[in-house]
């Protein structure tokens, strides 16, 4: 099996070892929406929620999910991330949020993983916000939108989207 597999010899899961990759700064951007009843959509751009400052919450929760994206997803390396940054960008005239975050660090793997779980926690923390007004909420279109860095190379999603 190839030294960077997640399977060993016997076919078994394990972690990839990186130990003989080198350092290079690695960056990762993820998008997700969550599509919302419009005044549902005003009353969260507005911070008129009952529950309070959903963005705030949101960030917080995008942000620790990311940095313990190895405690969620089995077989992700534990990082030291230097960046994690989320942004909200309303949508009105579609009727949804659109929700983007940033990964980086110098290190030996990528932050794909920590990006998509930044959005998707982000997501979930805002849905709940949401869900005493509209319980009908939908998190949707959650995607890796760009990674540079490692052996790989870097890559844009087939949109041309790089938020």
């Amino acid at each position: 099996m190839s030294q960077f597999s997640h399977l060993d010899e016997q076919g078994h899961a394990r972690m990839v070892d990186v130990s003989s990759r080198a350092e290079t700064l690695r960056e990762a951007r993820a998008t997700a929406s969550i599509r919302l009843q419009p005044a549902t959509l005003e009353q969260l751009v507005t911070g008129k929620l009952p529950k309070g400052d959903a963005f705030a919450v949101a960030r917080l929760a995008g942000i620790q999910a990311a940095k313990r994206c190895s405690e969620l997803v089995p077989l992700c390396h534990p990082l030291a991330l230097s960046v994690v940054e989320l942004d909200f960008a309303p949508q009105p005239e579609r009727g949804e949020l659109v929700i983007s975050s940033l990964c980086r660090l110098r290190g030996r793997t990528g932050v794909e993983m920590e990006a998509l779980t930044a959005v998707m926690v982000a997501a979930l923390a805002l849905y709940d916000m949401c869900k005493s007004v509209d319980p009908g909420g939908v998190i949707t279109d959650v995607r890796l939108l760009s990674k540079r860095g490692g052996r790989s190379g870097d890559w844009v999603s087939a949109s041309g989207t790089d938020a």
